[in-house]
């Protein structure tokens, strides 16, 4: 693919000077209808060629509006960032509807030094490619524009540009110590650089590899084909997925499965309590000294007992230790990116436990069956929720998702229940008592979500929660027992 790249084709400064009016005039205007548009654009913008993506980079903020350009280098990861996922530096800073977020090396060039320098072998490098594929075939799905772009310079030709530019007072200042690094290890990355290429390549998302060795000839290339595509974009829709087929494959009845009668007197609820939380205090201060952090995950029924579970859960634990987001609605901010993109921004530093009151498990939950997700979209996103989980437990956090399971007789009783208690009045709604009506449809989005996104590493626990004193200690169980596992 790189040697394709380097064209015999050469532009003349007047060539170059007659055509870049036209394309400013062009850049900018596409930019500008781009801002009442109902889609992003992520401009991926890296290479082997450090000095030429640097002047890519600035033509672009010359040429266009640099107000709505939100430009993201991204240099070695912080402490903050080495404490996540390494995609969570990306996610956090995705752009809304209406703006350019240009992405400077990220994950491609990210993945290739790793590799180069020897921190991840080739499986590791080869579980990496397959992460960014899942990333950009998310954001190309949620309606994004994704654009790559690979600036090249063949190993001689960059020699020459560095040699001469030394030599040359007006121009030694553009040459950092770190373009001489990436001349030695030029030649030993590009078999790296050629299977990234290759992996990430697909028709909805290809790479457009920039002849850095011709720098007039490059820019025009760079802004002909993001003009072409902005204007290709904001001219027409994009197709909307074809029908998804109605849903024929039965998963488990694994909700059927859960002894809805399991239940504890007063006495033994009040000794086990006692015993887990203990265990949970000691767990999670060790957690908070070894670095290891938790996400916690909860879905249930209406009036299942989630909030009761989480507060048996914080009131073993150090306030500093935990942090509790309910998921409601989504936000103007929220709806305006990927679904994923508010989960990911909330992940936790090391030794910190988050616990999700509702998750993005809604996407194939109530969304599916209430018709918010179009049936394209919540069944893409098993597996986006996999890749996502799959990159928390590769990082070292603990996953556990948590279903509260009642029957519809035992809901029933403590919706009215609630109804006569003064300060849980407000906890129920008409829509409570309609979403019963959907029953047998969120069994099955119960079954399917659990057939699919279960994994060893991340697993469903189904708690039967007709008795609340019984949920409460068996979730207090499998927490501990997982971070248990964790920290030895």
């Amino acid at each position: 693919m790189l040697e394709h790249a380097i064209q015999a084709l050469k532009i003349s400064k007047e060539e170059f000077a007659a055509q870049e009016p036209g394309l400013r005039v062009d850049l900018i205007n596409a930019q500008y209808d781009l801002k009442s548009a109902d889609f992003s654009v992520v401009l991926l913008i890296a290479g082997d060629d450090r000095l030429g993506g640097n002047e890519v980079i600035q033509l672009l903020h010359e040429w266009m509006d640099a107000r709505y350009l939100e430009t993201h280098i991204f240099r070695a990861p912080s402490s903050e960032e080495l404490e996540r996922p390494r995609f969570w530096r990306y996610w956090r800073v995705l752009p809304p509807h209406g703006k350019i977020g240009v992405y400077v090396g990220a994950w491609a060039l990210n993945a290739v030094g790793e590799r180069v320098r020897g921190e991840i072998d080739g499986d590791a490098f080869a579980q990496r490619l397959a992460h960014i594929r899942q990333f950009e075939q998310d954001l190309l799905a949620d309606g994004a524009l994704v654009l790559k772009f690979w600036v090249h310079i063949p190993h001689k030709d960059l020699k020459k540009r560095l040699k001469k530019a030394k030599k040359d007072d007006d121009t030694s200042w553009r040459v950092e110590e770190i373009d001489w690094q990436v001349y030695e290890i030029h030649d030993k990355a590009m078999p790296y650089i050629e299977t990234l290429l290759e992996a990430t390549e697909t028709e909805s998302c290809p790479w457009c590899v920039l002849d850095g060795s011709n720098p007039r000839v490059r820019d025009l290339s760079f802004a002909k084909t993001l003009l072409s595509a902005l204007q290709q974009r904001l001219a027409t829709a994009p197709p909307l997925p074809s029908a998804a087929p109605e849903l024929v494959q039965e998963y488990p009845d694994a909700l059927a499965q859960v002894d809805l009668t399991q239940a504890l007197t007063k006495e033994d609820y009040a000794r086990q309590l006692e015993k887990h939380q203990a265990r949970l205090a000691k767990l999670t201060r060790r957690a908070r000294e070894d670095g290891v952090s938790s996400v916690l995950v909860f879905e249930g029924w209406d009036a299942a007992g989630k909030g009761g579970v989480i507060r048996r859960i914080t009131q073993a634990m150090a306030v500093r230790d935990y942090r509790v987001v309910p998921i409601a609605a989504p936000t103007e901010e929220e709806r305006v990116r990927h679904y994923l993109w508010r989960f990911w921004r909330q992940l936790p530093p090391a030794g910190q436990m988050l616990i999700f009151d509702r998750s993005w498990y809604g996407r194939v939950l109530v969304e599916r069956v209430e018709g918010f997700a179009r049936p394209d979209e919540w069944q893409r996103a098993y597996d986006e929720i996999v890749d996502f989980e799959s990159q928390l437990t590769e990082r070292g956090m603990v996953v556990q998702k948590f279903w509260l399971h009642i029957d519809a007789d035992e809901q029933l009783a403590r919706f009215k229940a609630r109804e006569k208690t003064p300060y849980k009045k407000y906890k129920i709604t008409d829509e409570d008592y309609r979403n019963r009506e959907r029953w047998d449809d969120y069994v099955a989005a119960v079954n399917e979500m659990v057939a699919r996104t279960s994994m060893p590493s991340a697993p469903w626990h189904l708690i039967p929660a007709n008795d609340k004193r019984q949920a409460r200690t068996q979730v207090l169980d499998a927490l501990c027992t997982a971070l248990k596992k964790a920290l030895n």
